[in-house]
Formats: C-alpha cells, sequence, structure tokens
C-alpha cells in the first residue's frame, strides 16, 4: 500500500483476517487517508485487489445451494 499516495505511513496501514467464514476468508485492509481522499482511494483499492485476484486465478467464493424439484 505505500506506493499509494493517498495513504499515510503514520499509523501504519494494516491488513488482517478478520474472518473465516463458510465460504470465506473475511480480510480487514485499514489504509489511512486524510478524510477528503477516503472515497477515492477505497474505490481504487478494491478495484485493484480485485485485479490483483483475478491476475493471480484467485477466486471470490460466494454461497451456492443445490435445489431438487421432484413431481409427485
Amino acid at each position: 500500500m505505500n506506493k499509494y499516495q493517498n495513504v499515510l505511513k503514520d499509523p501504519a496501514p494494516m491488513v488482517a483476517v478478520n474472518n473465516l467464514g463458510d465460504s470465506s476468508v473475511d480480510l480487514i485492509v485499514s489504509p489511512w487517508v486524510k478524510t477528503s481522499d477516503y472515497w477515492p482511494t477505497r474505490r481504487d483499492l478494491i478495484q485493484k485487489i480485485k485485479e490483483s485476484y483475478d491476475k493471480n486465478n484467485i477466486t471470490i467464493p460466494f454461497p451456492q445451494r443445490d435445489v431438487h424439484s421432484f413431481k409427485e
């Protein structure tokens, strides 16, 4: 995250596992920015994270359900 000029060096950014869900590993990504930079930086980081996942063949799991229909 240190290559993003909007991200402040102090306090240091944090990336941590928040939860191990049924179909997910929930991460917390918490860089500190000036209030005015919050939304643009948030959108940019989310896009960059998703692009990095795609580039590295990391898929985002989603809950699935099989439904079987029987005719009586």
